[in-house]
């Protein structure tokens, strides 16, 4: 065939295509198993991190197979479900109806008492927003939380996956003295609310910070029948 033809072109760029693309797909399966693991280490340490325990990629599970007691679906009526807490998609489950949800539930032990720690997700101004939120075992106190999103801006909405903001939160009250479920309050300047209930947003990061309180309203709504049916 001639070198200098557009047919052997053709043909050597299509061969090309076709083995470099079969060498990126091997490594690619060959790095999912890595990836994965990447992914869970992650994830069990922002779940301890809600917990104010500190753990590194070379800790975390360790640390996370002793302080981390139990693990469990609920659902929305407070009982409890067949299902794998760790791998439950929280994005999955908000899609569906109310009362088709199921939510997951980690039990700590920490030398505060146990705790138990809520997933959390919802939508921030560039995209989904997600953490994880504490609450001690009168089920209304929080312990502690960690947040975390895919797109915010960096100085701005990007803040609430910092401990200046996550820390506030700490001892806030998720009910009234009523018994009513009011969630948190992430405040604007001058927004007035009880202090037990609110924290204050962040400033030039209100749409973020309003999706980070809507998101809180409609999962502690999710998990509100298995914190009352639980509280000590």
């Amino acid at each position: 065939m001639d070198r200098n033809s557009n047919t052997y072109t053709f043909l050597y760029a299509a061969i090309m295509v076709i083995i470099v693309a079969a060498v990126l797909a091997s490594v690619s399966m060959a790095l999912k198993p890595a990836q994965k693991k990447n992914v869970e280490i992650e994830k069990k340490q922002n779940i301890l991190a809600s917990v104010n325990i500190e753990s590194t990629a070379e800790t975390a599970e360790a640390i996370y197979a002793e302080k981390i007691v139990d693990e469990f679906l609920v659902n929305t009526k407070g009982e409890k479900v067949d299902g794998n807490a760790f791998t439950t998609d929280l994005k999955k489950e908000r899609a569906k109806s109310f009362d088709e949800m199921v939510l997951p539930v980690f039990v700590c032990d920490t030398e505060d008492g146990r705790k138990y720690v809520l997933p959390v997700y919802g939508a921030g101004l560039w995209g989904p927003i997600w953490g994880y939120v504490s609450v001690s075992d009168d089920m209304n106190t929080i312990f502690g939380a960690n947040f975390d999103h895919e797109g915010e801006t960096p100085g701005l909405g990007a803040e609430i996956s910092t401990s200046a903001f996550e820390v506030q939160f700490k001892g806030k009250e998720i009910f009234d003295n009523s018994g009513e479920l009011v969630s948190i309050l992430v405040a604007k300047t001058g927004q007035v609310a009880p202090e037990e209930h609110k924290v204050d947003g962040i400033s030039g990061g209100t749409i973020t910070s309003k999706g980070l309180e809507a998101m809180l309203k409609d999962d502690f709504t999710g998990y509100e029948a298995f914190l009352n049916k639980n509280k000590n």
